[in-house]
Parts: C-alpha cells; sequence; structure tokens
C-alpha cells in the first residue's frame, strides 16, 4: 500500500514500519512507535528503542493491527512479510516468550540465560494439549509427537535444527525431561535416558566461538514405548565425532569438556596416580590460540555429575580407571616433543623428554621401545618384503596426532554402545514398539577457516533442509495436485541441486574426494585442482579466485562457505599407523585392546580397502535420512539471536539470515495457505461422525465422501476446508475445533451413559438390597421362632433338673449317713492302728535316746577315769621324783597334796563342762522350738492370708507329747462299734409335694447362724463357731478344727 504522510493520517501511540535498509540483503524494514512530532520533525522509537527523528513529510507504511499486538502463530500475521516476522519473534523475544509456532513448526530463539518454564508444573500443564491450546512451547511439541505416536500407532520424530549455538542440544534434553516426565512411570529406565546426556555432552562437546557446549558430533536418540505408552529402552546412533578438536583447537576454543572436568575435579591423590596436574600443563588443552577457560561451565562440579551418570548406565569402576587412563595417556602424548635430526642424509627424529614416553607406555601398558619404533619409524611392505624407515619430526607428529585421534574416536564409540546396553534392554526383541526419535545433530557452520569437518557437518545440514523441505513444500503440494483440490502453486527455494553437487550426482565433491584419497600420489592441491576442473561452471560451486589458494567455496542454502582444502584427504583416509596398530596387539590393558578388536580381527589390506571417513558418513547419513522418511515429523527451528551468546541481545540481520534460509517465508505461507491435516474419508468418518446427526460407522455408509462432506458442513460451517479424492484437508485450526467438538459431544453422551450406567447399577443394587432384606427377615423370623422354642425347652429342661436334683438330693442324704457312719468306724480303726505305731516307735525312740545317753555317760566317765590314772601316775611319779630330795614321808606327803589340788581342779572342770552342756543344750532346744513356732506360723499366714491385714495366731503345739498324754486323749474314743445304730432298711422318701425352695443355705445360714455371720464367703477369722453349740468341749473342737483347717494340717485333739 502507498505510504501516507504521518502528520495527517498517523497519531501519537500508532505503529508505523521504517525502512532503514543499508543495502545489506537482511536489513529489513524496523518496527516502530509514534511518540510525537514537532518542529517540522517527527519523532519515532523502533524495536531496538532507539529515538528516530524524520522529517515530517517522510512517508511511512502503516503496521497491522496483528503486527502491533503480537501472535504466538505466524500465519496469523496479517502482513505476511520478512519485517513482520522478524518484528513478531523480536516483540516476543523481550518478553521472553522465545517460542513462536508456524502452524505446527515451533520457532525457538535461544534466550542465553535459565527462564523459569521448564518445571513439572509446565510439563502438567502442557501434557495431553492440541498445539494452540496453551502459549507456544516446545513441551507442546513433545507432547503432541508423543499423542500422535499413541493415536495413530506410526512412528514420530523430532528434528531439532538451526545454527551452531542455536540451542539445538538443550532442546533436545528439554524434549527428554518431558517425555520421561509424561509417559507416568518414573522408571530407572527414564533416569537412564536422561542420564546419559551428562557423559555424550563430556566426551563429544566443546566450547566453540559460537556456542559454549558445542555438540562435535551428530546423535540420533531413538526411544521406544510400549502398548501401554510407557518407556522400554532407547537407542543412540552417533555421526561424525570431530576427532581433529582433540589435537588442535581454534582460537577462543577449547578441547572436549571431559579433559578439563576431569583436571579440575579429581583430587590431589587421584591425579598423582595418573601423573596428571593442571590444564594450562598440557599442550592439547592450551594451545597458542585457545583457551582453558568457560564462563558458563563448573568443570569441577560437572566432573561430579558426569561419575554419578557414569554410575547410573552401569559403568563399573574398572572401566572408569581403564577411561580414566586413557584420557591421561591422551594428554602425556600431546607433550611429547620429537627433536628432528638427520641420519644417512634423511630427515629423522627422536624422542625429546624420554620421561613422558616413560608414562605414556605406563598407561597404555605398552612396551616403552616398541611405542618409541612406532611413533619414530614406519613398516612399509614392498614386493613382499618389509622395509623399516624412519619418520621426520612433521611425520612424527602426524603419526601421534593420528595415534590420539584413534583412541579417543575408539573410546567415544564404546561409551556410546555401553549407554546403549544399558538403555535398550527390550523384553522381546522381536515384539512390536512404537518409538519416537529426537534428531540433535551439528548445526549449520561457517567459521573463517573451514575444513573437512565443516564439509560434512553442512552436507548433514543439507539433507536436513532438503527433508523440510520435501515434506513441508513438495509432498504438500503433489498431493493437494494428486487429490485435484483448489490450491495455488507456492514458490519455493529447493537445495536438490546442492546435494547432487557435494554427493549425489556423478563426479560429486565426496566423490572426487574419496578417488584423490586412494591415489598413493593423491595430494590436496590436486584434490582442489580436480574439484575447480569438475565444478567451476555450478552456479552453487564458487571456484578459487587465484590457483596459489587450495581452497573452494559452496552456496549453501544458508550462506556461503569457503572451505580449505589443507588435510582433506588425510582427514577423509582417517588411517592409522600399522606398526601403532601391531603394537596395541600386544597391550596388556584389555580396555584398550577390545577397543581394537574388530580392527585386529581383519587383516591389513582389508583395512586399506575400507570405505573412506566421508563415505562412511554419507552412507550413515542416508540410513538416517531413510529412518526419518518413515516417521511422522515434527520441526524445531532454533534461532541464535546473536554472535556473543549475551541475553537480551536481538540482531535483526543475523536473525533475519537464519530465518530467510530455512525458508521461513515460504513455510508460512504454505501453512497459511495449505492444509496441513489431512484425514481419509473412512478415518475422519470413524473419528467424527458424532459431530453430525445420521451418519454412521464407515461400513455402515455407502458413501464415507459424501459423510465426510456431511461431518465438514456441520461442524465447520462456511470454513476453508477442502474435500479431495481420498481425504479431507483441514487447516490447524479446524483439527483442533473438531478435536474439541468431538471432546465435547463425547463428554455428553458419556454422561448420558455413565447416568444410564449408573441408574442400572442403582437398580440392580435396589433389588439386590430388598431381596437381602426380605432374607434378613426371615432368618430373623426364624431366629426368633427357634429362640422361643429354646426357652421353652430349656424351661422344660429346668424343671426336669429340678425333680431329678431333689431324688438325687434324697437319695444322697441317705447315701451320706450311711457313708458318715462307714467312715466313722474307718477312721476309728485307722487311729487305733496310728496310735499303736506312735506307741512303738515312741519306745524304739525312748530305748534309743536311753542308750546313747548311756553310751555318752560311759564315754565320760571312761574319760573321767583316765584323767584320774593319769592324775594318779603323775602322783607316783612326782613322789618317786620327790623321795631323793625330801625323804620318802616327805615326799609322799608332798605328793599327797599336789595329787588332791589336782583331783580338786579336775573336779571342777568336769562339773563346769557339764555345766556348759547343759547349757548349751539348753539354748539349742528353745532355738530349735522358736524355729518350729516361726516356721509354722510364717506358713500358716501365707496357706490362709487376710483382707484386713489380721494375722492369725495359730494355738501352740506342746513340744513333747507324753504316752500318758496320748492315751487320754484317745480315750474318748470308741472301743467297739457296739453302740452303734445300725440302719436296716432305706429311710423312707418324703413326698413329692414338698416344696424345693425350703433346701436352700441362705434360708438355712439366717435360721440357724449365730452372731453376725452371713452365708456369704469371708476371709476374716471367726471368733466363734457359726452354730449355737452349748457344750464347751464341742466348742474347743470346732475351734482346733477351724485353726487346723486354716493352717492346711491336722492336730490331735486332747
Amino acid at each position: 500500500m502507498p505510504s501516507i504522510p504521518i502528520s495527517n493520517y498517523f497519531l501519537q501511540g500508532d505503529h508505523v514500519w521504517v525502512d532503514q535498509r543499508t543495502g545489506s540483503e537482511f536489513n529489513v524494514e524496523i518496527g516502530a512507535r509514534v511518540v510525537a512530532t514537532q518542529a517540522g520533525q517527527i519523532i519515532l522509537v523502533d524495536d531496538d528503542e532507539q529515538e528516530l527523528h524524520f522529517p515530517i513529510q517522510t512517508k511511512f507504511r502503516p503496521m497491522h493491527i496483528s503486527s502491533v499486538e503480537g501472535v504466538h502463530d505466524m500465519i496469523l500475521l496479517g502482513d505476511l512479510k520478512e519485517s513482520a516476522i522478524l518484528h513478531n519473534l523480536h516483540m516476543r523475544y523481550k518478553e521472553d516468550n522465545i517460542y513462536t509456532y508456524t502452524g505446527s513448526i515451533l520457532v525457538a530463539v535461544n534466550p542465553y540465560k535459565l527462564l523459569k518454564i521448564y518445571n513439572i508444573d509446565y510439563i502438567r500443564k502442557y501434557s495431553n494439549k492440541k498445539i494452540g491450546e496453551l502459549p507456544p512451547h516446545i513441551f507442546a511439541i513433545g507432547d503432541n509427537a508423543y499423542w500422535s505416536m499413541q493415536r495413530y500407532q506410526h512412528d514420530q520424530c523430532i528434528i531439532i535444527s538451526g545454527e551452531s549455538g542455536s540451542g539445538k542440544t538443550e532442546s533436545t534434553k528439554l524434549i527428554l525431561q518431558f517425555l520421561a516426565a509424561t509417559s507416568g512411570q518414573h522408571s530407572w529406565i527414564e533416569q537412564q535416558i536422561l542420564d546419559a546426556n551428562p557423559i555424550l555432552e563430556a566426551f563429544g562437546n566443546a566450547k566453540t566461538v559460537r556456542n559454549d557446549n558445542s555438540s562435535r558430533f551428530g546423535k540420533y536418540i531413538d526411544i521406544h514405548f510400549d502398548k501401554r505408552g510407557a518407556i522400554e529402552g532407547a537407542k543412540i546412533e552417533q555421526y561424525l565425532l570431530e576427532k581433529s578438536r582433540i589435537v588442535s583447537q581454534a582460537r577462543d576454543e577449547r578441547n572436549y569438556h571431559v579433559f578439563y572436568c576431569m583436571l579440575a575435579g579429581m583430587s590431589k591423590d587421584e591425579k598423582h596416580i595418573l601423573d596428571l596436574t593442571t590444564a594450562s600443563d598440557y599442550v592439547y588443552l592450551n594451545q597458542l590460540d585457545g583457551t582453558i577457560y568457560c564462563d558458563s561451565r563448573d568443570d569441577g562440579k560437572e566432573w561430579s555429575t558426569i561419575k554419578s551418570a557414569c554410575k547410573v548406565l552401569m559403568f563399573t569402576d574398572e572401566e572408569l580407571n581403564d577411561i580414566l587412563r586413557l584420557l591421561s595417556a591422551v594428554l602425556h602424548l600431546g607433550n611429547l616433543k620429537f627433536q628432528a635430526t638427520t641420519t644417512q642424509n634423511m630427515d629423522t627424529c627422536t624422542v625429546a623428554n624420554v620421561n613422558v614416553l616413560r608414562v605414556i607406555s605406563k598407561l597404555l601398558k605398552l612396551d616403552e621401545n616398541g611405542l618409541r619404533d612406532g611413533l619414530l619409524k614406519r613398516t612399509i611392505f614392498a614386493h613382499g618384503e618389509a622395509v623399516i624407515t624412519p619418520l621426520s619430526q612433521e611425520q612424527a607428529f602426524d603419526v601421534r596426532d593420528a595415534f590420539v585421534k584413534g583412541i579417543y574416536g575408539k573410546m567415544f564409540i564404546w561409551i556410546v554402545e555401553k549407554i546403549n546396553s544399558a538403555i535398550f534392554k527390550p523384553k522381546d526383541p522381536s515384539a512390536y514398539r512404537k518409538s519416537l526419535g529426537i534428531l540433535d545433530i551439528f548445526g549449520f557452520e561457517n567459521f573463517q577457516q573451514n575444513s573437512f569437518e565443516q564439509l560434512c557437518i553442512n552436507y548433514a545440514n543439507e539433507n536436513l533442509q532438503q527433508f523440510f523441505v520435501h515434506h513441508i513444500f513438495k509432498l504438500e503440494q503433489e498431493e493437494y495436485n494428486n487429490e485435484h483440490i483448489n490450491w495455488k502453486h507456492i514458490a519455493f527455494e529447493d537445495n536438490q541441486r546442492i546435494l547432487d553437487l557435494i554427493a549425489i550426482k556423478s563426479m560429486n565433491i565426496i566423490a572426487l574426494i574419496d578417488e584423490e584419497s586412494r591415489f598413493p600420489k593423491g595430494t590436496d592441491r590436486s584434490l582442489c585442482d580436480k574439484l575447480h576442473a569438475n565444478h567451476s561452471k555450478n552456479d552453487n560451486f564458487i571456484p578459487r579466485k587465484t590457483d596459489n589458494i587450495i581452497s573452494f567455496g559452496i552456496r549453501h542454502f544458508a550462506g556461503n562457505v569457503y572451505y580449505d582444502c589443507e588435510n582433506f584427504l588425510e582427514k577423509n583416509r582417517d588411517t592409522f599407523s600399522q606398526d601403532l596398530m601391531k603394537l596395541l596387539q600386544e597391550t596388556k590393558s584389555k580396555f584398550l585392546r577390545n577397543l581394537f578388536l574388530n580392527e585386529f580381527q581383519i587383516g591389513t589390506e582389508t583395512r586399506k580397502r575400507a570405505p573412506s571417513l566421508g563415505t562412511q558418513f554419507k552412507k550413515s547419513l542416508d540410513s538416517l535420512m531413510n529412518i526419518l522418511s518413515s516417521c511422522q515429523p515434527f520441526f524445531i527451528r532454533c534461532i541464535k539471536p546473536n554472535e556473543y551468546k549475551t541475553p537480551n541481545n536481538f540482531d535483526r540481520a543475523l536473525v533475519c539470515r537464519q530465518l530467510r534460509y530455512s525458508g521461513m517465508m515460504e513455510t508460512i505461507s504454505i501453512r497459511r495457505k495449505g492444509y496441513p491435516i489431512r484425514h481419509l474419508f473412512r478415518d475422519f468418518v470413524d473419528r467424527y461422525r458424532l459431530l453430525a446427526p445420521g451418519v454412521g460407522p464407515s461400513h455402515c455408509e455407502m458413501d464415507c465422501r459424501l459423510a465426510a462432506d456431511k461431518i465438514c458442513k456441520t461442524v465447520l460451517i462456511n470454513q476453508d476446508y477442502q474435500i479431495g479424492k481420498t481425504k479431507v484437508f483441514l487447516k490447524d485450526a479446524h483439527d483442533v475445533f473438531l478435536e474439541q467438538a468431538r471432546e465435547q459431544v463425547m463428554a455428553r453422551k458419556i454422561l448420558i451413559l455413565q447416568n444410564s450406567i449408573r441408574q442400572w447399577i442403582a437398580h440392580r443394587q435396589f433389588i439386590a438390597i430388598r431381596q437381602s432384606i426380605l432374607l434378613i427377615q426371615r432368618y430373623c423370623k426364624s431366629h426368633h421362632e427357634a429362640k422361643r422354642f429354646q426357652i421353652m425347652c430349656n424351661g422344660f429342661t429346668r424343671l426336669q433338673t429340678q425333680f431329678h436334683t431333689r431324688m438325687l438330693t434324697l437319695r444322697y442324704s441317705v447315701l451320706r449317713s450311711r457313708i458318715l457312719n462307714i467312715q466313722r468306724y474307718c477312721r476309728g480303726y485307722l487311729a487305733r492302728q496310728n496310735y499303736s505305731r506312735k506307741l512303738n516307735a515312741i519306745l524304739i525312740l525312748q530305748s534309743e535316746v536311753r542308750r546313747h545317753i548311756a553310751q555318752k555317760q560311759i564315754r565320760r566317765y571312761r574319760i573321767e577315769e583316765k584323767m584320774y590314772r593319769e592324775a594318779e601316775q603323775e602322783r607316783y611319779e612326782e613322789e618317786k621324783r620327790l623321795i631323793a630330795t625330801l625323804g620318802v614321808k616327805r615326799a609322799k606327803e608332798e605328793a599327797e597334796r599336789k595329787y588332791q589340788e589336782r583331783l580338786k581342779l579336775l573336779e571342777h572342770e568336769i562339773h563346769e563342762q557339764e555345766r556348759l552342756e547343759q547349757q548349751r543344750a539348753k539354748e539349742k532346744r528353745l532355738l530349735m522350738e522358736r524355729k518350729h513356732y516361726t516356721d509354722e506360723n510364717e506358713l500358716f499366714n501365707n496357706m490362709f492370708p487376710s483382707n484386713n491385714d489380721e494375722r492369725i495366731t495359730p494355738i501352740h503345739r506342746p513340744s513333747t507329747v507324753t504316752t500318758g498324754g496320748m492315751q487320754s486323749t484317745l480315750g474318748n474314743m470308741p472301743q467297739s462299734n457296739d453302740n452303734i445304730e445300725r440302719i436296716d432298711k432305706p429311710l423312707p422318701l418324703p413326698d413329692q409335694d414338698e416344696d424345693l425352695k425350703e433346701y436352700t443355705f441362705a434360708k438355712f445360714a439366717s435360721t440357724y447362724f449365730q452372731g453376725n455371720a452371713t452365708p456369704q464367703f469371708t476371709k476374716k477369722t471367726l471368733k466363734q463357731p457359726l452354730l449355737a453349740i452349748k457344750s464347751e468341749r464341742d466348742q474347743l473342737v470346732c475351734s482346733l478344727f477351724y485353726v487346723s483347717m486354716r493352717k492346711g494340717d491336722s492336730l490331735t485333739v486332747k
């Protein structure tokens, strides 16, 4: 539309487009807001918050309302121009809305900062939601890919593309995080898949000028799901690891992360074992133009994450130690120096630092001399003979670097296979399973110096762009034409000719590189000459400016890239010294030997005929494209906002270039005008027949096309849809609307069905409850009658029992009286027998005691007699002794006097001893009586405790029982049965009409007990008999009998 003077037609606050293009192809119009008009000038503030001043006569193009407010889906833009797309992305970027839809394609702008939009709340929020229901988010793409796989039972893939540093790797991790959470299992395999990323990033990612965490290899993660939608396993395919980075890096770039993490995270003791120091001490990590620092990473912390992830992925301690030994050996090999010498007019070299060689041989478990020869010499086979030639210094460095790249490359492949062995363990390998693949491959690269790796990387990106073009444009428009729908063809940029130049048509670039690599005398210059000779006339091939430069250029879809041919052939050959290969067979390291096991099993000639690196990469890339072609793709376009990796910095020219080369304009146009959603008539009718009355299942419909058209006319009134020959073509909004309408109808019908089912269930429950109540009533009535019958039976039983009790009581009384008589006779007999036995025992005891006393008296008499004899003997001897001095008479008188004194003393001792013995006997007897009395009382009180703590004082038995006492006690017992009354016939039974209630103990007690005694049991000691007994003798007998029962033994009553 024509520009209009602002002063006449625009007001303050209006938005316009300002054309400030300065000649650059990527400078487009910028949005601006009218601030004021003054002094013949118009003042604007553009999208970059820059204030602009223009003359009042300047004409501007007004901004469409959709661009002013911004849209989440760019096919909704009313002004479909590059400037409007760029403005929309910029405005959303400033508000931290980094995601924008283009139909079902997601555009993601790298924010270079952390946003709080990836937590579990957002995962729940975007689960089971259609694209467009919520603001754009990467989780929405992951959810739709997952549910499309479940809904259509077809493999899906998510292709994440963009330049290096645009955020592809982080987007891949977010998709994996969402799939692991939304599958709903939270199993160990999901954790293992997530923990594979830190390991792969450590060994395959590095800091570049454009990206602090640049993927230097490509990976395709194929996640397998079971029938329930749970993750069953995964498999990772790796592509083209950049091995040249191990030995050299560009300016301000680093080697692979793992080296810096290892040196920053290991302890001093661990590094001492491997002879390691710091990163600045190693040539491979600290080259002249490189750097050892990365501000956005914490290498020490990352080392802990890597080790824990290895544990989760089932790496053993021995395997981790072997990996550390190889990494250490790589660093020490980089420090290995060669000194140039001349031998027999030939350039040779020697190892300058033998101590480093010794450390390397120890780490690799190789023979030191063999390793030295392998690095300094080369064996050539000519006419069947082996010729050993020395290497120059430059050749030795090349052999060393090739050796390092070969070891690291094999180790990286082993790590990927180890991860796959942990995360891919299907229960049934032959069972069908659905898969969802995620492609994270290196982005388009264009450095100051581009080599063979950049050619392969950009070739891979050309393939992905062609896949995108083929899927979005070619297949789309071909299907429109085949279905004869009303459609206007949209022109698009096709990069097929670039693919033909690189790898498709004959004499392509990769084929020429392979051909020149097979020539023994092929050089990088001869390769460059051959490329220019064959492709200089190709529009997409940029020839060199002068013949002195060995380089060429290619016009890629993302821009012109110039490649330096130096080392192209060497990198493509990917050679490995045969002498070192032979040496590795003799290593004592089982881990290192297993890395090259496949190489050992093939011969030297077979290795020479092995496909080159370029051919291998092309073959694996073709396989990848076949896998992607068999899947339903979802696209995520990652955009890098600036070259400085800083947040809130939007480089309009850089973003415009990425949008243009990715075909975003054409994509928006075809998504806007096209019909990305299509269904076969039969599938469409079966899914949406509920939305139109009178439409039955597809197998019941005669014409599914008419049924589908009826559904569309009923639901999509006056909407832009198309009915083709075999399919219904819809827009994204139509699909969302149909699904929402279907869900509403399904919800209503489900409610009706639920009501009917609940009514049926309630009716069945009512019938069951009623039947249960009737059954309970029947059982209750039966139980009540049975209870009444049982009461009646119990009454009759009690009546019979009372009658039988009365009869038994009478019989018992008669029998008891007879038994008492028998007992009386028996007890009399037993008492008399007992008395006789006790009397005999007492007599025997008395005789024994008297004998013992007599014997004791005799012994005492004998002792006394002995003492008297000894005194008499002493008198006699003393008399004989004194005769000599005193004479016979005086001696006899003196001896007699002393003899009498001794007799008195002896008699005194005898009397004293008798007195002591009598006293001891008396004390002993008293002690025994006291002890017996105490034991008896204690036993009595323990056997008969009292509630009121009254202690019962038993009657003291006499210590001795005399024969007369026994006779007096037993004297009153009957000696014969003459006076006992004989019962010749049973007593007469009372009449049957006698009242049985009179025979109760309570009535008897209340009638005959004296004092305050009651029929209840009590532990209180009775002071008098319960019955009134007149005879004192009988009262005493009762008291003794009561005490005897209380004490637990029987006493003989005097």
